[in-house]
């Protein structure tokens, strides 16, 4: 059995963590698929928006218990390898040059909270809690915490990081940790309508390079920031999609991307 499954249908790859019976818990074997999966979607030229989901009742419960019974045995060096393996994971999706929709129909509890909450955009059931638990076993949510801060701000992440409290998908929405809240029996068709649309709307380059922007001036200062993006501006309008985009608005033309 593949812990990943991955398909790829009218230019959306679906990649679907298939470990169900272990709750989509998060083994070294899972994040290894997953990067592969990732990868393989960066590479698939017929493939202009990603969709990750997961089988099973829950979307993924986090780390996995035999991997953090191994965990106590390990030394430094080890550890942190293991370490640098979900980072690396984690980089892959945030900075992914495609639309990356999470499709959340259970439970994302600790890594399994992050992994949807790096995702651009997030789908969820009404039933989904979310939540990062570390701290109730002892362990800290170090890597998503570098990317949700710039997501929801310090003060919302240290109310969800220290207290490790779990909360339901309405609260996750007013938070917004998630973007969408769909009924169960509705989700997949949502989705897939949603990605569908936007992979024949927008200009593949246009979110890439829009997500590259947004990765970078939130470290800037305002004038840097203000420099970067006229750079990428000017840059842009001498590109074929841009050229291409506005021949075809002045044109008053139906335009598919």
């Amino acid at each position: 059995m593949n812990l990943v499954e991955y398909q790829s249908i009218n230019r959306v790859a679906y990649i679907s963590l298939n470990r169900p019976d272990k709750r989509n818990a998060l083994s070294p074997e899972l994040v290894e698929a997953l990067q592969n999966a990732f990868d393989q979607a960066k590479a698939d030229d017929q493939a202009k928006v990603i969709v990750l989901k997961a089988y099973g009742e829950v979307f993924s419960a986090g780390a996995d218990l035999a991997h953090l019974q191994q965990l106590q045995t390990n030394n430094y060096e080890e550890n942190l390898a293991d370490s640098n393996r979900l980072k690396t994971l984690f980089y892959t999706i945030y900075t992914f040059p495609k639309l990356v929709i999470a499709q959340v129909e259970g439970h994302a509890i600790a890594g399994g909270c992050g992994l949807a909450s790096i995702c651009d955009l997030v789908f969820s059931v009404p039933e989904a809690k979310f939540g990062y638990t570390e701290v109730k076993i002892g362990f800290i949510p170090a890597l998503v915490a570098c990317f949700l801060v710039r997501k929801l701000g310090e003060g919302r992440v240290k109310e969800l990081f220290l207290s490790g409290e779990l909360i339901d998908a309405k609260t996750a929405l007013g938070y917004g940790l998630i973007n969408f809240i769909v009924d169960k029996e509705k989700i997949g068709t949502e989705v897939k309508t949603y990605a569908e649309k936007m992979a024949s709307t927008t200009s593949a380059q246009s979110i890439a390079l829009t997500k590259a922007l947004l990765g970078e001036i939130y470290t800037m200062n305002l004038n840097d920031s203000l420099a970067k993006a006229a750079m990428c501006n000017a840059k842009v309008r001498a590109s074929e999609d841009c050229q291409r985009g506005i021949a075809t608005f002045l044109n008053k033309e139906r335009l598919v991307w």
